[in-house]
């Protein structure tokens, strides 16, 4: 879809914004919400992650923007630099681009990138998430990655696939409509 680097920059941006937040909801609300609101009694899991002090990250409570921009700056990182480069490259390596749908080629890149991306996001949470005040112990961290890959991969799937994805899709074709219009009456 993105056919000049900053196009890619702002596609992926867009992803990254949308996908972060996601993530960061799913994980304090639906993986860990139980854990926070047992927290004395919380009522709600805002209300047990203030009691806590915010979110234990590197080792100390940080509140939850400061997660939202710690996971962003890796997300962004990590997709601009392997997770769109090295997913066009292995779908392209499988289906030639002039002769494929476009659907399933897009869906193809999807799977790609969340095939790539889980698990390189999940071992980067695993070391900024890791209970350090218990000791380092790197069957410990392998564990806590293998653990954040099981629940993250079926949540990345299933919403990069058929709402995140489609969403910002639909979002670049309104930003470069103009740039997509012009490119479609060239052919």
């Amino acid at each position: 879809m993105p056919r000049n680097q900053f196009q890619r920059m702002i596609f992926a941006l867009i992803t990254v914004i949308i996908t972060v937040h996601a993530y960061v909801f799913y994980s304090l609300y639906v993986v860990n919400g139980s854990y926070f609101m047992g927290l004395r009694g919380a009522a709600s899991v805002l209300e047990g992650i203030n009691i806590q002090g915010g979110v234990y990250m590197l080792g100390r409570f940080m509140p939850i923007w400061a997660v939202i921009v710690i996971e962003f700056c890796f997300a962004y990182t990590l997709e601009m630099v392997m997770g769109s480069p090295a997913s066009f490259r292995l779908v392209t390596k499988i289906f030639d681009i002039k002769e494929t749908h476009p659907v399933i080629f897009e869906t193809a890149i999807i799977c790609a990138t969340v095939g790539l991306m889980c698990p390189a996001m999940s071992f980067i949470a695993a070391w900024l998430y890791y209970p350090y005040y218990a000791g380092f112990n790197i069957l410990t961290l392998l564990a806590n990655w293998l653990k954040l890959v099981c629940f993250n991969f079926p949540f990345a799937f299933f919403t990069q696939l058929f709402f995140i994805q489609p969403f910002v899709r639909t979002v670049f074709k309104i930003l470069f409509r103009k740039d997509i219009a012009s490119r479609n009456q060239k052919w």
